[in-house]
């Protein structure tokens, strides 16, 4: 094992011991930045606010990282290179919005720790605040998300998507976030197998040299969307070098118990762990509904539950808020709520 390959099998447990054993990934983007006053109602959806309101993209990042997170993830997720060019935008600028992507994200983390060298999170239960460890994600979504619509809830692409096609699809802008200085690659809402196969195939190419995670979505607790095994599909991920933590996001709360079982089955990686609300998206009516008439709107009180399965990152995906995260860094590093 050359140096390179040893301290990328080691990256992610050695952030861990940094923060104490576990760490806090932020929540839901679109939502703060709606909240905020950004319109997301467009293909792009929240990389649009890359384009017209960078600022706010920042305030979110800040949010996140004023309410504990060790992690903060880049507005990447819907930005793709052919959905800029789609919208108009030059390959040349589609590309240099990527990159600005991680610049507000870093620049963001840059103006928190000026800002706050000494802060009150317990990272080593002794009683006394340090400086909290944080690392920028660079976010990937699936094909599905630059589709738009709703199918990366359902992994169903069609038997015209390929592997290869999917490489395709994804080289250039994976390529250009594994050099744009953020410290890993988020691949998230992977909804089948196959895309995580043409991901872990990318991550081995020549020059894309970067610790990544896998994280894939449920709507039954046993299989990812598609149908495929949640075990196949963590296995994927276990093979690869470069992913450093596998796991589960956008999936209800009350499938992710089981999840981190039968994902503990397939690799010793750490296991990251970021629910959506409960709710279940609407992918034609671009709508999120109540599931079974109700909402888990508090699932911070699961997150104790999830460390002792075996998960060691916690944060929430779509409908959570930065109150979601500090109640989770609350759960995670103070003795009492």
């Amino acid at each position: 094992m050359g140096k390179e390959t040893a301290e990328m099998a080691t990256f992610m447990t050695d952030f861990l011991r940094q923060c104490g054993g576990c760490a806090v990934v932020d929540g839901g983007f679109a939502t703060e930045l709606e909240r905020h006053g950004a319109d997301l109602n467009d293909p792009l959806w929240s990389a649009k606010c890359l384009i017209s309101s960078p600022h706010l993209v920042r305030r979110v990042h800040l949010d996140y990282l004023d309410a504990g997170a060790n992690i903060i993830l880049t507005a990447s997720y819907q930005a793709t290179i052919q959905g800029f060019e789609a919208k108009g935008f030059s390959r040349v600028e589609g590309e240099e919005l990527l990159r600005k992507s991680v610049e507000i994200a870093l620049g963001a983390r840059e103006i928190y720790l000026e800002q706050c060298t000494k802060d009150s999170w317990d990272f080593t239960g002794s009683g006394g605040g340090s400086r909290r460890p944080t690392l920028v994600a660079a976010s990937v979504g699936s094909y599905g998300a630059y589709l738009a619509d709703g199918s990366e809830y359902s992994g169903k692409y069609g038997d015209s998507v390929t592997l290869e096609m999917l490489k395709d699809f994804h080289r250039r802008r994976v390529q250009i976030l594994a050099n744009s200085g953020a410290d890993l690659i988020a691949f998230e809402t992977i909804p089948n197998k196959l895309e995580a196969q043409a991901y872990s195939e990318l991550l081995d190419e020549e020059g894309i040299e970067i610790p990544a995670w896998f994280s894939f979505n449920s709507k039954d607790g046993i299989n990812v969307v598609s149908g495929d095994s949640i075990s196949d599909c963590a296995s994927i991920a276990d093979a690869s070098n470069q992913v450093v933590a596998v796991g589960i996001n956008c999936t209800p709360p009350r499938y992710i118990h089981g999840l981190i079982s039968s994902i503990q089955k397939v690799t010793n990686k750490p296991i990251v762990i970021y629910p959506n609300s409960g709710e279940t998206y609407d992918g034609v009516t671009k709508q999120w509904l109540k599931s079974d008439g109700t909402i888990e709107e508090d699932f911070v009180s699961y997150v104790r539950k999830w460390k002792e399965a075996g998960a060691s990152l916690f944060g929430g995906c779509c409908r959570t808020t930065p109150k979601t995260i500090r109640g989770i860094a609350k759960a995670l590093f103070y003795k009492t709520f």
